[in-house]
């Protein structure tokens, strides 16, 4: 676990780089997250943390993880995917086992039998009552 100090630090760095390579600055984006100038300001020098909702938001603006300005790891946001529904579906496949077994068991599957799977399950879904 980082100290404060190296979690500010981290935190700056990593806002920084996100700032420069979509073009933004403080004042955008404190316009964009509610908050003062001033506030972005002490994120950048290291005198402050946001607080997590705000990094939430961060996180989705920027289609970054929010331990990616939190943890010191390497480049961590390359490692998730950069469309939101996609790294929605790997997150649901990581942490669901059902989603798993079901995935494993058909990624051999030809295309037709896929098919086959998803009418299936389809009509087991419609057998549930609502």
């Amino acid at each position: 676990m980082p100290t404060p100090e190296e979690a500010m630090a981290l935190f700056s760095k990593r806002l920084s780089t996100l700032l420069n390579e979509h073009n933004i600055n403080q004042v955008e984006l404190a316009k964009k997250l509610g908050v003062s100038e001033s506030t972005v300001g002490k994120w950048l020098l290291m005198k402050s943390l946001p607080r997590m909702g705000v990094i939430q938001k961060l996180s989705e603006m920027f289609h970054v993880s929010k331990s990616y300005f939190l943890e010191e790891v390497v480049d961590d946001r390359r490692a998730y995917y950069l469309n939101p529904e996609t790294a929605e579906m790997a997150e649901k496949l990581r942490t669901n086992e059902g989603l798993r077994m079901l995935f494993k068991a058909s990624e051999d599957l030809p295309p037709e039998k896929m098919q086959e799977a998803y009418s299936y399950v389809k009509y087991l879904k419609s057998k549930e009552p609502k």
